[in-house]
């Protein structure tokens, strides 16, 4: 590995695992090691990057540490198994990330981490929003490994994200989205299913031009009166990757809701900041720059900079490296 390279992936490491820097750095940071880390085929880099993701678990703030195995079970690989467990299995740690590394495992297709994913899924004691990511991920890993998937005839999606569910299959030339809204609210199908509902409606929003666009949309945000924090923590999600403006009003009521949980709340302010250059967003998010929450705080601070990136036009919310030359520190 040429010493340029070296020296890229501990800059990054450096600024990520600092508690000294600004955290909207810090979030740059981590994006610019999980494009290395999700390089395919992997390159040299690719393991260090994903050692150096895998060090700032030992920060204290939840906002990072869930970002930290989001990023990790985007990697599609197999180094990024072993902390990722490690994460799932601390009892001590924050649940939001305990939730993340569920939820990265089911990403990377992990069949040998079935066994725990079951084990906590089944377990009484466990908090929901962990036995519920559970579920899913060992649903998403025996879809992937199983013959329902070589069946299964799947649209191209807009997005290059490992979703925890694949969309649904489209049975038909015209898919239905009030089927599909169906499917979504209803709580005695399997959340995999639910989410797959989701994934396809998410697909129907993109590009925003699409005809079908606002109304699956409308669809997705009758999913926050969902009672599972997870699955509204998700629609907020599936909002940010989105940026459409017509999840603005869902999310602005999502955010303010101060009795909404906080992992909701969250993943809402930062759907907020992919929409920072629509008028009026980043008005609403400085409102909650004093958040009571902390997770919430964060998030906003990281939306923020988003919001900024947006209307700068920058092709990558990143401290890119280009090849050969040193990053800016």
């Amino acid at each position: 590995m040429g010493s340029t390279t070296v020296d890229q992936v501990q800059t990054l490491r450096k600024i990520l695992t600092s508690e000294s820097e600004p955290l909207a750095r810090r979030f740059r940071a981590l994006f610019s090691l999980k494009y290395l880390a999700s390089l395919n085929p992997p390159t040299e880099q690719t393991v260090p990057a994903i050692e150096a993701i895998a060090a700032a678990f030992a920060s204290p703030s939840a906002l990072l540490k869930h970002e930290l195995a989001y990023c990790l079970g985007q990697s599609r690989h197999d180094a990024a198994v072993a902390p990722l467990r490690h994460v799932l299995q601390d009892k001590e740690e924050d649940a939001m990330c305990r939730h993340e590394a569920a939820e990265a495992l089911g990403a990377l297709g992990d069949k040998e981490s079935l066994p725990l994913l079951k084990e906590l899924r089944d377990d009484k004691q466990e908090v929901d929003v962990v036995r519920e990511t559970c579920d899913i991920a060992v649903d998403r890993i025996e879809w992937e490994h199983g013959l329902q998937r070589a069946q299964e005839k799947l649209k191209q999606s807009d997005f290059a994200s490992i979703d925890p569910a694949p969309p649904l299959p489209q049975t038909s030339q015209k898919p239905s989205i009030p089927e599909l809204e169906k499917t979504l609210l209803d709580t005695s199908l399997p959340l995999f299913q639910r989410y797959r509902a989701m994934f396809a409606l998410r697909d129907l929003s993109s590009p925003p031009d699409l005809p079908t666009a606002v109304s699956a949309i409308q669809a997705l945000a009758r999913g926050f009166k969902d009672p599972s924090a997870l699955f509204r923590h998700e629609i907020a999600f599936v909002f940010g990757q989105l940026s459409h403006p017509a999840s603005i009003p869902s999310l602005v009521e999502t955010l303010s809701d101060t009795k909404e949980a906080s992992m909701v709340r969250h993943e809402a302010a930062e759907a907020l900041g992919s929409l920072g250059d629509e008028e009026g967003v980043e008005d609403i998010l400085r409102k909650f720059l004093d958040d009571p929450e902390q997770v919430v705080r964060d998030s906003v601070i990281v939306a923020l900079d988003m919001a900024e990136f947006e209307k700068n036009g920058e092709a990558e919310y990143a401290i890119v490296p280009e090849s050969g030359k040193p990053i800016e520190v």
